[in-house]
């Protein structure tokens, strides 16, 4: 079981993604767990469900899965090289991303589709780091970051999102 992360393991903005992983949980096991909970939420939605956005300028929930599918590539690559080097990567601009594409073009089920096929990615990568791995670190977006948090924000960036969901959209 990876053990939940010090505060200076992680940048301070992941401090609400590291704490929303429920004390004592297995994170692997969530992120599992969820891949199918998530999958199945907008699986199941409609098109016109999927296209909503709770205000003006605000994202789609097409936008939204998009975005955690892209955030969560992004974490994992992190992830990635850092278990294998100690190197600096750059920042990632999260409007940026979503503003370079069209998710809304796509069906949810494609994009529902993709989500589960990263999450299992994910999942292989995360399972295959060693203790030694999930100890090493490097620097994105200016700040120190280490593998395990990595682990921990990308299972907390889910559920920030899956929250907003449920308070905003549905």
């Amino acid at each position: 079981m990876i053990s939940k992360p010090n505060s200076d393991e992680y940048p301070p903005y992941a401090a609400g993604y590291v704490n929303a992983v429920p004390e004592g949980a297995d994170v692997l096991q969530l992120l599992a767990d969820n891949q199918a909970f998530t999958y199945n939420l907008f699986h199941n939605m409609s098109e016109e469900q999927a296209m909503h956005a709770y205000a003006d300028g605000k994202w789609t929930l097409k936008e939204v899965l998009g975005h955690m599918i892209d955030t969560e590539r992004v974490f994992s690559f992190r992830a990635f090289v850092f278990s294998r080097e100690d190197i600096s990567l750059p920042g990632f601009d999260q409007e940026t991303y979503v503003n370079s594409t069209d998710f809304n073009s796509r069906t949810i089920q494609s994009l529902a589709e993709e989500f589960r096929a990263v999450r299992q990615s994910t999942l292989y990568l995360y399972r295959s780091f060693s203790a030694e791995q999930l100890g090493h670190s490097g620097v994105a977006s200016g700040a120190l970051v280490k593998v395990a948090a990595l682990v921990y924000i990308t299972a907390g960036h889910e559920i920030y999102h899956l929250n907003i969901i449920k308070d905003r959209y549905l």
